[in-house]
């Protein structure tokens, strides 16, 4: 075996700056970072070739004293911890001390930098070889600039991994997009090969930065998501949350910022999986940008060296804080909440409601007296297209419609209908039915437009919701097994098992400990009688000791609860009345998670007037 011998403090740097700079985003991701932490409020980057051949990034914080200089390319150097107590609560994004001089030993580094505004700077120098430091006296505004040219100029090996320069500056445009995305307060600029590609001026107000955010995720999220904003004690969740309807085939639009540093963690993306699980269609994925706000010594920022990746210290608590915010914001999304603003002109009298003698729909007030089903219009059939030429209904009509609309509603499991609140000058959000088609779609008119509802994916929903309801309030009861069953277990199951008896009980089992390494599960929820229960039993322990909780029965109950308000809603080609489908739109109003069926689709839809004037080529 050869002898030991220590490294040179180039080859050091150099297995140091494969931890850290992978490609020409890693090294625009460090760069920025440092000058965010200086207190920059401006940053100019700029690169050519997707940033192999220039890297030029230029702020305006606080800037290097000249003596300190030299120690910004050496290792292991930093003004942002001094002791170990200080890991316990990072605040800032960059802290390991070896950032540039890793960078420095695998391209040609200038860092020039002034303190102060007389203009007068210094500029080092290094070029991955000897890693000395050469100081030579520059003019440069308070701030810093830092070029990198000829990235891996000395590491062919390296170079030969890096693809296209298309690829490559996708990757380096994605991390100022993400440090744009969680520092509003700070102007970004980005050129590339001479081309502006990103002005973003700082943002203060909110329709500043939503303006931000649908210039970097497109106004598309912007228009179809909801803006949240909860705490619980230290625990501080915003953002914006995208419709479930306004899901992904991939998951490229998720960004999720824990004290302004971006991070993937598996806690997060179980909380938000869960969050949606009830909303989204299977294979698609949500859309959010969200910040979550703690203490800083409650996570740890230093368990990976690019920083991707962070600990939460009680991964628990915030696990359940994320997944309760976001399931109870996506629960509480209303039609109105879901309806786009729509532009609207010349609107017509209140008579000119129904197909029959509309030329230009728009936002009608209810008549002046109430009238009755019967009073509604003569039902025509033509085809399967049921026509109702009538007025808009007032709210003193919810006696009768609610009242025929129960009729098709599961009696065992449907309390009586609540119809929302609204002035009698106002038109609801899903506005007033006037029209069934093919015995599967009403055809609704509100105040933009027209709104298509899938009646039978719509009552699923709401019966689904009103079984779970009633789930709930009955609690969980169990029925013993017939013949017990018996479960070989690891012993950290089987002790598990035994000292959280009374908590699996709560979820309706009831096991017994019958040695080292063996359960006997003797009660079952009454609802998973049919179930594979050592499956389910054996998923739940897994879930709970990874997780601190699971959410297997809750998940399992419901599957079956969905089944059964499929069964039970109403069904295609069935032709309602107005009232019924007048109650329907009502129910749909007042109903958590009502824009997607059981299964993640959407239960209706809106066509502004906008959209139907340009459909048809008006005012052209």
């Amino acid at each position: 075996m050869a002898r030991i011998n220590r490294l040179s403090t180039r080859l050091s740097n150099q297995i140091a700056a494969g931890e850290v700079v992978e490609r020409p985003a890693s090294v625009v991701k460090e760069l920025l970072e440092n000058s965010l932490d200086a207190g920059s409020t401006r940053l100019d980057v700029e690169v050519e070739q997707g940033g192999v051949k220039l890297i030029r990034v230029r702020d305006n914080g606080v800037g290097v004293d000249k003596d300190d200089l030299p120690l910004t390319i050496a290792r292991h150097a930093t003004s942002k911890i001094h002791d170990l107590d200080d890991l316990e609560g990072v605040a800032t994004l960059g802290f390991r001390g070896e950032a540039l001089a890793s960078i420095s030993s695998v391209a040609r580094l200038n860092l020039t930098s002034s303190p102060d505004e007389t203009g007068a700077g210094w500029c080092v120098q290094a070029e991955g070889r000897d890693m000395e430091a050469v100081l030579v006296p520059a003019a440069h505004p308070q701030g810093t600039t830092v070029e990198v040219r000829d990235l891996f100029f000395n590491t062919p090996a390296r170079r030969k991994f890096l693809r296209t320069e298309k690829t490559e500056f996708s990757h380096l445009e994605e991390v100022i997009k993400r440090l744009a995305l969680s520092h509003f307060q700070v102007g970004f600029n980005l050129r590339h090969n001479q081309r502006v590609v990103h002005a973003l001026k700082p943002a203060y107000t909110e329709p500043e930065q939503d303006r931000r955010v649908a210039s970097l995720c497109g106004p598309s999220f912007i228009e179809n998501a909801v803006r949240l904003d909860t705490q619980v004690g230290e625990l501080r969740l915003w953002g914006w949350l995208g419709l479930p309807t306004f899901s992904r085939s991939q998951a490229d639009l998720q960004y999720f910022f824990v004290n302004g540093r971006s991070v993937k963690d598996r806690v997060v993306n179980h909380a938000v999986r869960q969050a949606y699980k009830d909303v989204m269609y299977h294979g698609r994925h949500a859309a959010f940008v969200l910040y979550l706000e703690l203490d800083p010594t409650w996570v740890d920022v230093n368990v990976h060296p690019t920083k991707h990746e962070v600990r939460f210290r009680e991964s628990r608590q915030v696990h359940d804080f994320l997944f309760r915010s976001l399931h109870r914001a996506i629960a509480e999304l209303t039609p109105a909440d879901m309806q786009q603003p729509a532009v609207q002109s010349n609107p017509v009298p209140a008579s000119a409601i129904g197909f029959g003698d509309i030329t230009r729909p728009g936002l009608t007030a209810p008549p002046s007296a109430p009238v009755t089903g019967q009073q509604a219009g003569e039902f025509r059939e033509q085809g399967r297209l049921h026509l109702f030429n009538q007025p808009a209904e007032r709210p003193s009509m919810v006696a009768e419609t609610m009242q025929a609309y129960a009729g098709f509603h599961p009696s065992a499991a449907a309390p009586d209908p609540v119809m929302p609140d609204h002035n009698p000058e106002e038109m609801p959000p899903l506005g007033f039915a006037i029209a069934q088609l093919h015995g599967i779609y009403i055809l609704s008119q509100n105040q933009h437009g027209l709104v298509v509802v899938d009646m039978h994916a719509a009552h699923e929903r709401i019966t689904y919701e009103r079984l779970k309801t009633s789930w709930q309030e009955e609690k969980v009861r169990s029925q013993p097994l017939l013949v017990p069953l018996s479960m070989a277990v690891s012993s950290r199951e089987a002790d598990f098992a035994d000292e959280h008896s009374i908590a699996l009980e709560k979820l309706g089992f009831v096991i017994q400990r019958m040695g080292p390494e063996t359960l006997l599960v003797r009660e079952i929820p009454i609802l998973l009688r049919s179930a594979d229960v050592e499956t389910l039993m054996r998923d739940l322990l897994s879930d709970i000791i990874t997780h601190g909780s699971s959410d297997r029965i809750e998940h399992s109950i419901n599957e079956l609860l969905s089944t059964m308000a499929c069964h039970g809603s109403v069904r295609a080609n069935r032709k309602l009345t107005l009232p019924e489908m007048n109650g329907l739109l009502r129910d749909m109003e007042i109903t958590e998670r009502s824009g997607q069926c059981n299964h993640g689709r959407p239960t209706w839809t809106q066509m502004s007037l906008a959209e139907l004037d340009k459909l048809f080529l008006r005012g052209r």
